[in-house]
Order: structure tokens, then sequence, then C-alpha cells
């Protein structure tokens, strides 16, 4: 059994991946850490999990089992700290937050506003999302897992293939997520749930954390640019998922058929995507509780809208991580996530 070591075990994302993990056949949760949670049984904190072993959670600071694949799940500025020193412990990593997913350091600073203190390591990270970035995952000490805006929105325009080149390199993404995706573990008022009740808004308009993100991956292997991005996130009065519309546009003759067959063509084998026929039977429900991102499409004249769905915290983090982990260790990439 592979050992697993979560470093922030106690929010949102920490909760889903313990729950994920816990009847895994080929890994075993060794260490949980919370700084706010420390000496606290697993089962005082999340009595609705069903754990074999009642761990305690410890302290950041504490030492980690050696060997062991770490996992962080904690802020930014905690991230910085704590990634160099478990890689140069020799810990495989996945890292959560979103200090190690842009090349850019001015647009890190500026987007984060954070000192990027160990910006060497982007030469050694690998962006995690399998669809795209598979082979390298594979074997890799250290990945930077996606964020849940970002998965969406990059892959809904990334399975249209060399069809990105015939795209104006303009993005428009409208989305929409529930609270455990927009408000994370900073929560304020308008975050929590009595904010969004009977509620609905739009926040960090054109200048949330996942646009430079989204910018820098959705042309991957394209050779292209990076396009223009006008990204708007929505807060939906629901615990979990996010559905995003897309809007491209493109002069040539292809028909919304056509265009469906190229994302059916570029979703072959990939376990998690499914393509729909309209993007009117997507919906929240249905890709609720699981790791699949759910895509399709119209377009009409110069005109596509591309309609994306997933969990925030399975796809869109926990079960996108373990996609990762079971990559990184040599396991089929399905195990724990699909039957």
């Amino acid at each position: 059994m592979s050992e697993i070591s979560i470093i922030g075990a106690g929010g949102f994302t920490g909760k889903e991946l313990l729950g994920l993990l816990s009847g895994h056949p080929k890994y075993k949760v060794v260490h949980l850490t919370s700084d706010k949670l420390a000496g606290k049984k697993l089962s005082e904190v999340f009595p609705d999990l069903p754990f074999p072993e009642d761990l305690p959670f410890k302290k950041h600071e504490d030492p980690v089992p050696k060997g062991s694949l770490v996992v962080l799940a904690v802020p930014n500025d905690a991230s910085l700290q704590l990634a160099p020193k478990f890689l140069n412990a020799g810990h495989k990593l996945i890292d959560l937050s979103g200090v190690y997913r842009l090349h850019d350091k001015q647009a890190f600073e500026s987007t984060y506003k954070l000192s990027h203190t160990s910006f060497e390591l982007m030469n050694r990270v690998v962006f995690g999302i399998p669809e795209i970035f598979r082979e390298k995952i594979k074997g890799a000490d250290f990945v930077s897992n996606p964020g849940c805006y970002s998965t969406s929105v990059i892959l809904a325009v990334y399975l249209l293939g060399e069809l990105r080149h015939k795209i104006r390199p303009r993005i428009v993404a409208d989305c929409k997520s529930g609270v455990s995706g927009a408000g994370g573990r900073v929560e304020d008022g308008g975050f929590a749930f009595t904010g969004v009740h009977e509620n609905f808004r739009a926040y960090k308009i054109l200048s949330h954390q996942h646009e430079p993100e989204i910018q820098e991956y959705a042309f991957s292997g394209s050779g292209l640019p990076y396009p223009e991005i006008l990204f708007v996130p929505h807060l939906l009065p629901l615990y979990r998922g996010i559905l995003s519309t897309v809007y491209l546009e493109m002069e040539d003759s292809s028909s919304t058929a056509d265009l469906l067959s190229v994302l059916k063509k570029n979703a072959k084998g990939e376990p998690f995507i499914r393509i729909r026929e309209t993007p009117e039977e997507i919906d929240l429900l249905k890709i609720a509780h699981t790791n699949f991102l759910d895509v399709s499409l119209r377009k009409r004249g110069t005109n596509i809208t591309i309609v994306s769905a997933l969990d925030n915290l399975v796809k869109g983090a926990a079960g996108q991580a373990l996609q990762n982990i079971n990559l990184m260790l040599g396991e089929k990439e399905t195990l724990g996530l699909l039957p």
C-alpha cells in the first residue's frame, strides 16, 4: 500500500479527498494536518466519513511519514513555504493551491498579490490536467492541480483540437459555481450559504485568479499565442457544481454536427469526459459527486457556444488529484474513481 499524507485536510477539498481514499484498494492515508483542528480525531471533525482509521489531525509543521505522497490543500502563502520543504525531503507532491500553475512570474504576483519565493520550481512542476499532460504526469514528482473553473473552461476549448487554429483568439467564459467552489477556505459573509440563499450574483469580474490559468492552458499544444480571456464567475445558491458557458467565434463552414464529431474524436478513450448531443442535456445533477466533465456545443453562423459541467470538489479538485496520484504512482488512472 502506498502512503498518503494530506496537509490541510480540514477543508472542503481535504474532506472530499478523504472520502475518495477511504476505501481505496492501493492507498492508505497515514497523516492529516490542520492547524485549527490539531489534536482532534477524524471522527470528531467528519463523523459522516466512513474512514477505516480514526487518525488524529496534526499541525502542519509536524513530521510527515517518510516516503508518503504529500497532498497540499493549504492556502497559497502556506504552499509557498511548504512545497519546497516536502520536495527537498524527497516526497512526491500534489499542490492544490494556485502557486505553481502560472509560468509567468509577473502574472502570478499581480494576480495572487504574493511574491513568489520559489519560482525555480516552475521548471519542475507538471500542470495536472491528465487529458492534456498525462504522459508528463506519469512518474512526475511534482504536480500542480488545476483550478475548478479553469478545468471546466480549458478542457471545453482544448477538445476542439486543431480547430482552435480557426478560432478568433478570444474566449468569453460565463461560469456559475456552488459555494464550495467559490468560497473556498477563506469565506466572507457573501460566500457563506446565508449570503446566497434566494440570491445570485457575479463576483471577481475580470479579476479572478483562474483567468490567467485559462489563458495559459486552453490552447495547449496548438502553438498558438495566448488568447484574450473574458472570464466572469457567478455564485449559485448550491453547495457543489460548476456550469460554464464558453463563447467563441470561428470563420468556418463546419456545422454543429461536425464540431460534435470533433469533440467525440478528441474525447475518445478519455474515461472522465462525456460528450452530450445537445448543450441543454448538461446540468449539475448529472455530474454531482462524480469525476466526469460533461461537454456539448452548438454553432450558429460564426458563433460557437460550448457548455461544460463538473463537480468542483471532484473533477475540479479532489477527484482530479486522485487521477494524478494514480498516474504518479503507476496505478490505473480510474482506480478509486470508477467502479
